[in-house]
């Protein structure tokens, strides 16, 4: 007599792939998640958080209010942020030419055959890992308008200028100053970023240019320029995030004066935030600011991005 088997259920290989893509998944997500969490809870909840502040009188005096919009017209009327908004302007016009002509002009020098050349890289790039506020501390020395380095030279050394400039007490001097440390900072990474697309560059091109004759500015014109077009729009993309986040060079040298003369977005934001605890017209100042960065970026992309054609 024939005993029946016991049927067992063989999944199909559909279901196997599934239940395999299942468990991978899951594996991934429980790696995923304490980065995830972390994030939640110190980036995606503040900015939230902070977005609801800039729509209430908020501070730590009294409790808060709802007050609609009334930040942001408060801060569209605002002179001292136009002048701020003006001072941010006016250093990313400075600097973003000034680091993007000096760190291109760098990365042609050094791109050539030369000796020492991992020396001369090293060096120039030296100030970009350097911490902001110690080389802030080092440029309000320079720039010192008794005992500056600065002074000396020009006076005691060159005997250029009779009385010493008070370079950090007066807004244009003291504007000026500031984008001096912006420029020297960041020639270094416009630098190496611009060695990486002139080396991206087959050597056959500038091969078959010379043997047509073309001199060196043609072949930079008409050949190097535009094949490192997408590495210029990084660059100026990047740079002019950094020129708009500027903060720790003007708070540590001139901390936003003469009366707001020197002032940039984020000195004016931190100031109305953490010293006057406005804390709904600092949040609503932010927004503002990421607006226009985030505005600005989108439309240099669309103006610059062009397809490169060798």
């Amino acid at each position: 007599m024939e005993v029946a088997q016991p049927k067992t259920s063989v999944p199909s290989a559909p279901q196997g792939r599934a239940r395999r893509r299942y468990r991978n998944a899951t594996t991934a997500y429980l790696f995923i998640l304490p980065g995830m969490a972390l994030f939640v809870a110190w980036t995606l909840y503040p900015l939230l958080y902070s977005f609801v502040m800039s729509f209430a009188e908020w501070n730590l005096i009294k409790p808060s209010r709802f007050v609609g919009l009334e930040n942001y017209r408060r801060a569209l009327s605002d002179p001292v942020f136009w002048l701020a908004l003006r001072n941010t302007l006016s250093y990313t016009l400075i600097t973003v030419p000034g680091q993007m002509i000096l760190g291109l002009g760098l990365a042609l020098l050094l791109d050539q055959p030369l000796r020492g050349r991992a020396f001369f890289r090293t060096m120039y790039y030296i100030p970009v890992v350097t911490s902001w506020v110690v080389v802030s501390l080092i440029f309000t020395y320079l720039y010192n308008g008794q005992a500056g380095l600065i002074n000396w030279l020009l006076r005691d050394a060159l005997h250029l200028i009779d009385a010493n400039i008070n370079w950090l007490g007066e807004p244009l001097t003291a504007n000026i100053a500031i984008a001096t440390l912006g420029i020297w900072k960041g020639i270094g990474w416009t630098m190496v970023i611009f060695l990486a697309g002139l080396q991206s560059i087959p050597q056959e091109v500038y091969e078959a240019a010379a043997i047509d004759g073309a001199s060196s500015w043609q072949r930079l014109r008409s050949i190097t320029l535009p094949l490192i077009r997408q590495t210029t729009l990084f660059i100026l993309v990047l740079l002019t995030i950094g020129g708009f986040q500027v903060f720790i060079s003007v708070y540590v040298m001139t901390g936003g004066k003469p009366l707001h003369r020197t002032d940039v977005l984020l000195t004016y934001m931190y100031s109305n935030a953490f010293e006057f605890l406005d804390l709904g017209y600092g949040s609503a100042l932010s927004y503002l600011f990421a607006l226009m960065v985030f505005a600005l970026s989108m439309a240099q992309i669309r103006l610059l991005r062009r397809p490169v054609d060798y």
